[in-house]
């Protein structure tokens, strides 16, 4: 089982990695599609199910998929194009991708919201169709957008293709019990095995480049959160609050009003500050998803900032350890809140950071294996609940209060010696079936909890 770090750690935007990420993805793959077998195509339609369709406007569902029509992708997205994009579409009802014919497309017609059942994929699903010049269907294709980013088409996902299927890598574990037992057997660090898996794939410089470029993401969206204040979009005028605690936690340093719970504050505000990018539709890393990208930069942010001895030549050990744990809960059970609810997001996270932290400070694969267990853990039941369907309330905060779990959870497993009774892959387990289980309502459909007793405006 092979999970990049490239895959786990996505450069993108924001509002959602499931909701925005995956159908700009979707309908790039479908341009694609049309390319290889040009039929005459007049013009393009789109049905959006399931979540997508429940949040979607919320999540700027529709926004992103007329994007990627245009041939906007989410690591070379300009937010400046794009304004100029739809606007020319709204005006003249026609799309323009590059390699194919000009295509009609009226926004408000040919992309529909199904509220219907879902499809019997995933939570996430959207159908693209191209016409020809009568409006008959003449292509067509089903896509899934199963969290952080990730796509899969409908017969991909009937086929149960979850990962990667190249070439064979040194350390291919499936489960935190075969990790453990690489670990032992080879005398490497779960970090090392990692990076082994990367360098079969792709060269050492271009690996470590990129593992740079994360970081270099992950805290430029920290710093631009916390030097930016107002009223965040969607209607809800939530304020932003990372710049003021930001603020108010540097005047205060030094003063008798420092005292030692404040640093909770400042993992909050490094996690807020990335959500409130988010909210806004900045450009954030998927970590392992949208929802929860504030998370692990966070622990990192602290890490750096805070721990004595921390050095940024580490980074790309802590991303590595992260990516490793993250890889293995999406193939066992979910990194998407419509599938799992928020505990397969800022629940994974939580767990990722956790492990990127015992790793850095020193701790063995059996105590980074535990806290990356004790942080998933006590995020097992958590419901997706936006309100108004907006990354924003309780998603923010929740990112904070997430951060600071991760951290106590590898500060409790370096505490002891690894052995635990609860192990990694039985509270995976315990994710995946709790997420079968939680009702639909509860799955980012914004039909139950916070999103149903919160008013909207």
């Amino acid at each position: 089982m092979f999970l990049s770090v490239f895959e786990m750690f996505k450069v993108g935007i924001g509002p959602s990695s499931s909701h925005t990420m995956g159908p700009m993805v979707a309908a790039s793959m479908f341009l694609d599609k049309m390319r290889a077998a040009p039929f005459g195509y007049a013009g393009i339609r789109c049905t959006l199910h399931g979540s997508l369709a429940f949040t979607g406007v919320g999540h700027a569902t529709d926004r992103a998929t007329i994007l990627g029509l245009a041939g906007f992708l989410p690591d070379t997205y300009d937010a400046e194009k794009a304004e100029a994009t739809l606007a020319k579409i709204r005006d003249t009802h026609t799309l323009h991708p590059e390699g194919l014919p000009e295509l009609a497309f009226h926004p408000k017609e040919d992309l529909i919201f199904d509220f219907g059942p879902n499809l019997p994929g995933h939570a996430n699903g959207m159908v693209l169709m191209a016409t020809d010049a009568q409006g008959d269907v003449i292509l067509q294709e089903t896509y899934y957008s199963i969290g952080g980013g990730f796509v899969m088409t409908g017969g991909e996902l009937a086929a149960g293709r979850n990962t990667d299927e190249g070439a064979p890598v040194p350390y291919p574990f499936k489960s935190a019990a075969e990790m453990l037992e690489m670990a032992q057997s080879s005398g490497k660090s779960i970090a090392a095995m990692k990076r082994a898996n990367e360098v079969s794939r792709k060269a050492e410089v271009d690996m470590r480049t990129g593992v740079a470029r994360i970081w270099q993401v992950m805290d430029d969206c920290i710093e631009r959160g916390m030097a930016t204040d107002g009223i965040l979009p969607g209607g809800l005028k939530v304020k932003r609050r990372a710049k003021g605690i930001h603020d108010a936690l540097i005047a205060e340093r030094g003063t008798n009003l420092s005292a030692p719970h404040k640093i909770n504050d400042w993992m909050s505000t490094y996690a807020m500050a990335v959500n409130e990018e988010n909210a806004a539709g900045g450009q954030v890393v998927t970590a392992p998803t949208n929802g929860a990208a504030g998370v692990v930069p966070a622990v990192i942010k602290y890490w750096l900032e805070h721990v004595p001895g921390a050095s940024k030549d580490q980074v790309e050990e802590f991303l590595l350890t992260a990516a490793a744990i993250g890889g293995l809960v999406k193939f066992n059970a979910s990194i998407s809140g419509a599938e799992a609810g928020c505990q397969a997001e800022v629940g994974s996270a939580a767990a990722m950071g956790a492990a990127g932290l015992a790793a850095v400070l020193g701790g063995t694969p059996e105590q980074i294996e535990n806290a990356a267990e004790i942080a998933l853990e006590h995020h097992l039941g958590m419901t997706c609940d936006p309100v108004a369907g907006l990354v924003q309330v309780p998603c923010i905060e929740r990112n904070g209060l997430g951060a600071i779990k991760a951290v106590s959870a590898a500060s409790l497993a370096l505490r002891g010696d690894g052995t635990h009774l609860v192990p990694l892959d039985a509270c995976i387990e315990t994710m995946r079936q709790t997420g079968a289980d939680m009702m639909d309502k509860y799955k980012e459909t914004s039909l139950g909890g916070l999103a149903v007793n919160v008013p909207n405006c």
